[in-house]
């Protein structure tokens, strides 16, 4: 089976956002991620996105991003995770 290439079209009011934090919940039926960009040296964080997915959707997205990481350190070496405090965490789950 072949998949066709989507075609998207990003309208030019859309733009870009930088997140460095993620906060991620779930029901029985989605689950939420809070994409935020954490203030340095503060604890205070601004909301830049919301993103609510069905749970097939984020099995989807773990596949996804599990084979890009894959791809990503074949081409650019690993990525090596620092020991991290529990709080300076760049993914939070409720």
């Amino acid at each position: 089976m072949t998949k066709d290439k989507l075609n998207v079209n990003i309208s030019e009011d859309v733009e870009p956002q930088y997140s460095n934090l993620v906060q991620i919940s779930h029901k029985d039926d989605e689950f939420t991620l809070n994409f935020l960009h954490k203030i340095p040296n503060t604890k205070q964080a601004r909301a830049k996105s919301i993103v609510t997915i069905t749970p097939q959707h984020a099995k989807r997205l773990v596949k996804a991003l599990t084979d890009n990481l894959q791809k990503y350190e074949s081409k650019f070496g690993k990525i090596d995770l620092p020991e991290e405090a529990e709080e300076s965490r760049d993914v939070e789950i409720a």
